[in-house]
Formats: C-alpha cells, structure tokens, sequence
C-alpha cells in the first residue's frame, strides 16, 4: 500500500494546477445532486433524518404497516435506495365476465403484513385468487423524473412500432393530470404524492392528503372501541411536516451515475435488440421551480409508458402481475427506469430474477420479457456469447461510481488496488476504451487513466 499511498499524495501535488480543467465525479447513490444553496442542503438533511425516522405508535404509526421508517425499505446501496424487501398486492382475478376486483371492502388491493396490535393483523382474504410480489424500488433522482417535461412522455407513446399507453394522474397536491412515472403501475407523477402515499399505505401515517386510516382487512370497526387499534387522532401528520421533509429529500437525491458516461459497445448492442425502443436513455428537464433541477441532461432509461409485458408464470412467459391498478390491466406494467441497475440484487417487479451473477439474473429477467417485449428477448437469445457479456457490462454500467472497482457505492484502497495497472501516469502511454477495465477511472474520458484523474480520484475517496 505505499506505492498507493505515494500515487495519492502525488495526485494532490500535482493536480492542483489541473483542476480548473478537470471534471468532477458523478454523485454516488444516497448523495444530493450538486449546487445546492445552503438552504437546499439543509432541506436534504433535514429530510433524510425523516426518511430515516422509526415513526413510534404514538406519533401515527399503522394501525397495520409494512414497515415504521421509509429508510427500512429504502436501503440499498445507501438510503433512499431499493431493497429485496417486498409487499403482496392481492385480488380476484376477473372470471364468468365479471372484471378484476380489487377486494377493497376486504384491505385490498395492498396487504399491511405487521399491526400495533395483534387484533388488527391483515391477512390475504380468502377470496382472493390473485396474489403478486413487489419489491422496493429506489427513489434515486425522483426530483429529476417529476420535472421530465410532460410532453416528452406523451410523445413516447407516438414511437413507431411502440404501443405503450400513457397513464394520466392526478397529482394529490393538485395542478393538472400528469402522466405518470413512479409505481411499478405507473400511478404517481409526482414525489409529494408519492410520499403522502406511500406514508399513508406503508407507516399507516395519515395527512390532510390521505386523512382516512386503512382499516384491517376493510373492517373499520377495528379502528375505534372496543379494540382501539388507531391510537392516534386523524390526520397524525397534520400540516404535511413529516411529508414535506420526505419529499425534500427526495427531491434532490443525485441520480444514480452512468460509468463510463457513453461509448460502451454493450448499449449499442441494447440498442440493436430493440431494448431502447421502450428503455429510453436521454431527457432534458423542465423549468421546474428548483433551478438545480431544471434543464438537466439526464438517462434514465424509461419511456415512462404503460406495457403488455405477457401473463405471468405459470399462467404464460411474461411478467405482467395479475393486478389492475387504474387503466394498468393484468399484462401491463410501466417501463422500469434502469439507471441504478446495476448495484440490484435481483430483477422485476418481484425480485424473482435473482440468485445468479448479474449477467445470469439480466438473462432470467430478459427470459420472462413477454407480450410486447418477446421481440427483443427473441432477439436477445440470438446474440453470441461475447454479444451478452456486452449488454451485460453495459447495464452494469448503470449505478457504477468512478473508480469503483467493485460496484459496491464506494471507492477506497480496495478499487485503488485493481485499478493502479491501469495508471498511465503524467504522460499517457496509452487509451482506454470505453469498454476496458481503465474506463471507469477516465473521469474526463479522455481515454487514459492520468493525474488529471487520480485528482479526481482523490476526492472520490470514501474509506481506507
């Protein structure tokens, strides 16, 4: 380690006169996006500490909940982040003519799995024939997504040999329909609702937005006497105070980072098989009233449209889930945006795409692509071998920090380690292409790995 150390301590003397040339690294998951006022900053922190926040019985947690923090589910690879935690949606599947019910007299269509009180567990209801997994997503970016300009979705739905569906919202703080582009169903357009919700349906938090407690199993009878299971008067976050700071932090959550940034030859390969007719890369923000977030380049891979992804196992080889959730039918799901793919555990809506390596778990989830998507896996399972392991290295690239060798959200001596073959030192002796080892350290992408970098490189640094 004292040739790394030496490197490091050379970087910082010799870079310094490079630094107005250089770039900066791109935000790890869990950090703001940049050029935030003091104000915002403040705003952020004070809203992780209340995304992060175990909500007590007496403050309005449940009476049923999944969970009594938004940080519980959100975790991975840093807060705000997604998990293979999931929740069961449930319902009666349409038979004889009669259309999908969501058995909401009975709690549906999402089950709360824990209570305050074990005279208030939910169950799955008997009647039910119809049950689906779904796994925590992340929130990476959510402020950047909300201020993708509406018009821009719409048109997505006019690609050619596209048929997605536009789904339109109401946001709950109001304004005009929106199209949506949170939920795996895509039913949120926007972060405060998507807070409000989610804190209503997964805290059991109540607010002026949503000030009405789910009942166990719809029996509204347990929330007062004799039982008591909601201890709390309604609504338990009255002035949005909770909610608001959720948001914040939402807001301005960096999106997740691409590296390297463009070029690989596995996204022309994505491109190729027909995965970027619906994976969308590149938006340009609105004016929206955060300037930092406003006329923002960004990829999130999504064209935010709903689509007939197939039936899902056993019943056919697709992945749509079983569930109606607004006009989103049976078959249909909202495109997933993949930035930050590439620090999942596992794949779809479930998390059923798992228990491989990450291109063995891409393949899996490739393989349940149907309806609409059966092209491009028909496609897919064309390539060669080294065809794959392009794609794969490509959406690998999708969450990957500079310099981090190990894809683990940080940089320290480990990725130092692994990366020091690929230092050319003060005069480049040769190039990196975007598809070699060195090109996640060529944070200027200039094609070599040089002291420009390694200055970078020094204020990357998260750990010994």
């Amino acid at each position: 380690m004292k040739k790394a150390n030496t490197l490091f301590v050379a970087g910082l003397l010799l870079g310094a006169p490079l630094g107005a040339q250089q770039v900066d690294f791109q935000p790890r998951m869990g950090e703001p996006v940049r050029g935030l006022s003091a104000a915002q900053l403040l705003a952020f922190s004070d809203g992780q500490t209340e995304f992060d926040h175990i909500l007590t019985n007496g403050e309005g947690l449940g009476p049923i909940f999944n969970d009594s923090s938004c940080g519980q589910c959100h975790s991975g690879p840093a807060i705000g982040g997604a998990s293979t935690t999931f929740v069961v949606r449930f319902g009666k599947a349409a038979a004889g003519g009669m259309p999908f019910d969501p058995l909401e007299d009975l709690g549906g269509s999402l089950r709360q799995e824990k209570t305050i009180d074990p005279a208030c567990q939910e169950t799955v209801p008997v009647e039910a024939t119809v049950t689906a997994n779904r796994t925590t997503p992340h929130t990476f970016g959510a402020g950047l997504l909300e201020a993708i300009v509406d018009q821009d979705i719409v048109d997505n739905a006019s690609t050619p040999g596209v048929s997605g569906i536009v789904r339109m919202v109401q946001p709950i703080e109001g304004g005009p329909m929106r199209p949506g582009r949170f939920g795996w169903k895509g039913g949120v357009a926007t972060v405060f609702t998507f807070s409000a919700d989610a804190s209503l349906n997964e805290l059991g938090l109540t607010s002026p937005s949503f000030p009405t407690e789910n009942a166990p199993n719809g029996d509204a009878s347990l929330l007062g006497p004799p039982t008591n299971c909601d201890q709390v008067a309604d609504p338990e976050d009255p002035g949005h105070v909770r909610i608001n700071k959720q948001t914040d932090f939402q807001k301005l959550l960096a999106p997740p980072p691409q590296t390297p940034k463009s070029g690989m030859t596995g996204e022309i390969v994505f491109n190729n098989i027909g995965c970027s007719a619906c994976h969308v890369s590149t938006y340009t923000t609105g004016t929206v009233s955060e300037a930092v977030l406003s006329n923002v380049e960004i990829k999130p891979y999504s064209d935010f449209l709903l689509h007939d992804m197939g039936d899902t196992a056993p019943l056919g080889d697709g992945c749509g889930d079983g569930i109606v959730d607004g006009i989103a039918t049976e078959r249909e799901m909202h495109t997933r945006a993949l930035w930050g793919l590439g620090q999942r555990e596992g794949f779809l809506h479930d998390g059923r795409a798992t228990g491989s390596t990450f291109g063995g778990n891409i393949d899996l989830a490739i393989q349940d692509h149907g309806g609409e998507a059966a092209f491009s896996r028909t496609a897919y399972n064309a390539l060669s071998q080294p065809a794959k392991d392009q794609l794969y290295a490509f959406l690998e690239s999708l969450g990957r920090p500079e310099f981090d060798e190990d894809n683990n959200n940080t940089v320290d001596v480990f990725d130092w380690f692994f990366l020091e073959a690929d230092f050319n030192g003060p005069d480049p002796v040769d190039t990196h292409s975007p598809d070699d080892h060195g090109a996640i350290a060529d944070v200027d992408q200039d094609r070599d790995f040089d002291l420009a970098d390694m200055l970078v490189m020094q204020r990357a640094f998260t750990g010994q």
